[in-house]
């Protein structure tokens, strides 16, 4: 299949032309969450830019099969260090329950998030805990080649004799005697060789919820091997795009190579596609802080988890109170506020920010109203066949999604224009303009329209609906005075009232 995309891939640090390893198949792998609480605003962020690139594939005619893991074992407190409690074995200790319970209960939660953001589901989403048997397999693979060995019950990948054939910092751009200098030395690891060897199998103590037999005794698996052989399982020993945030890089992704590479001898993955980081009113989120935040905090129509860790967040109503927020939003609010940043660079939330997302999403959507209804002309003032040339352009640059918006929003001045009668758009414009909306407002970047994006903007299509109503009662009673007070009274809450021969409309400047 022939296309302009470019992609920029971590691994190169360049945009490069994507070519597919079988076209028209294109297999694509993101780290998915650990289970061990509710899924935070900045992974909404990396699998919303996900879902885009997953949409753009699609629209582009490419076969994709999307894997999105869930992490449900291994991944310990201390990540980079590898030790500590599991977290979600330390979840279900501190609260009595099943590992397995914690996990069902924050699933719940994490689907309905990503419904709510109206992400599509991917094609394969494995567990860790559903594919030790294939995680084992690969650490023997390791072991064979060389390059791991087993100490006390634990299995550690060498990284050092990796390195001697292997550049083990080609994603990350360190070198290994940087990465040594950097690596602080940890009680209880004597038994491994070197400061940067990290456990492909974790011997479990007695009091450890999740162990399975293995051929090194009852244990469970290391966090970064499960991405490698699930990965492998389903998209082969190389694959196109593998995706995740940036934090990611320096030591799972790093350790995700190293591993697959000591098995198969290959490189996994040809674009490496990282997603950059959140920051709150300029600073960046950390629980020290105090500014992290959850979606059940900012959105609307959205319910915080009852105590109980075996509820979901439809059983307890929060609504989206946080401090730092003034008011809540519509979860298609956020996922246009996310989308006005590239997906590479560093997305910042404030009040002002998601103000003028609303604003701007309902303005967007709003033209898009205009457009169904709006009259043709003999003759065109505008060059709409270039603008979805521009729209193609920008999705083809490394998925552009904010230089795409500014050519959408370029559609909806000519639609409001040609509307107000000071443009002229033929039939086969506004069928144009019709496409161009259906493909990348809808198809490519997943925004519903109002009446389709949650209760919040149906009861407030309603309520508008009943204002103009009263408004339009008021007018044909000569009541001028009711009629220019919900005007007014709507303007000064950003909501512009147009009169026309055809009645009232209204629109969020």
């Amino acid at each position: 299949m022939e296309n302009h995309l470019f992609i920029y891939n971590t691994l190169s640090r360049k945009k490069e032309a994507f070519k597919p390893l079988n076209p028209p198949f294109v297999g694509l792998y993101v780290c998915g969450p650990t289970l061990y609480s509710d899924v935070h605003i900045g992974n909404c962020r990396t699998f919303t830019s996900f879902d885009i690139i997953y949409r753009y594939l699609l629209h582009l005619g490419y076969k994709v099969r999307y894997v999105r893991n869930i992490t449900d074992v291994g991944h310990l407190e201390d990540e980079v260090a590898g030790v500590g409690e599991d977290r979600i074995g330390k979840q279900a200790r501190l609260k009595k329950l099943e590992p397995m319970e914690i996990v069902q209960r924050y699933a719940f939660g994490f689907r309905e998030v990503m419904s709510l953001l109206n992400l599509l589901p991917p094609s394969i989403e494995p567990t860790a805990s559903g594919h030790i048997p294939e995680q084992i397999e690969m650490t023997q693979k390791i072991i064979e080649q060389g390059f791991a060995y087993v100490k006390e019950g634990n299995v550690y990948f060498d990284v050092e004799k990796f390195a001697k054939a292997n550049n083990y910092g080609i994603l990350s751009g360190r070198a290994l005697d940087d990465q040594l200098n950097n690596t602080r030395e940890l009680e209880g690891q004597e038994e491994k060789k070197g400061r940067l060897d990290f456990a492909l199998w974790k011997k479990a103590k007695p009091e450890h919820l999740m162990r399975w037999n293995s051929p090194w005794g009852e244990g469970f698996p290391g966090w970064h091997i499960e991405c490698s052989a699930m990965s492998q399982k389903y998209l082969g020993e190389t694959f196109d795009i593998h995706g995740g945030g940036m934090d990611l890089i320096p030591t799972h992704h790093t350790n995700e190579i190293a591993q697959s590479m000591g098995c198969c001898g290959a490189a996994p993955v040809r674009y490496w596609v990282h997603t950059n980081m959140l920051t709150l009113n300029g600073q960046k989120m950390s629980r020290s802080l105090g500014n992290v935040f959850l979606p059940v905090e900012l959105f609307t129509g959205m319910k915080l988890a009852a105590d109980s860790p075996s509820a979901t967040p439809s059983q307890a109503k929060l609504d989206g109170k946080h401090p730092l927020f003034e008011k809540a939003y519509n979860p298609m609010v956020v996922r246009f506020f996310m989308m006005q940043t590239h997906y590479a660079s560093t997305l910042d939330f404030s009040n002002e920010a998601l103000q003028a997302a609303e604003k701007g999403f309902f303005r967007l959507m709003e033209s898009y109203k205009t457009l169904e209804k709006l009259q043709a002309s003999a003759t065109s003032s505008a060059n709409i066949k270039k603008i979805e040339e521009d729209c193609y352009a920008a999705m083809n640059d490394d998925f552009n999604t904010s230089i795409l918006l500014a050519h959408l929003f370029e559609c909806a001045r000519i639609i409001n224009s040609a509307n107000d009668k000071k443009e002229a758009l033929t039939q086969t414009d506004i069928e144009l303009l019709k496409k161009i909306y259906r493909h990348f407002i809808i198809d490519v970047l997943g925004l519903k329209r109002e009446e389709e994006s949650g209760k919040s903007a149906g009861a407030l299509n309603s309520v508008m609906h009943l204002l103009l109503d009263i408004r339009n009662k008021a007018k044909e009673n000569k009541d001028y005075a009711t009629s220019d007070q919900i005007r007014d009274h709507l303007a000064k809450s950003g909501i512009q009232v147009k009169d026309s021969k055809e009645g009232a409309s209204w629109s969020i400047n």
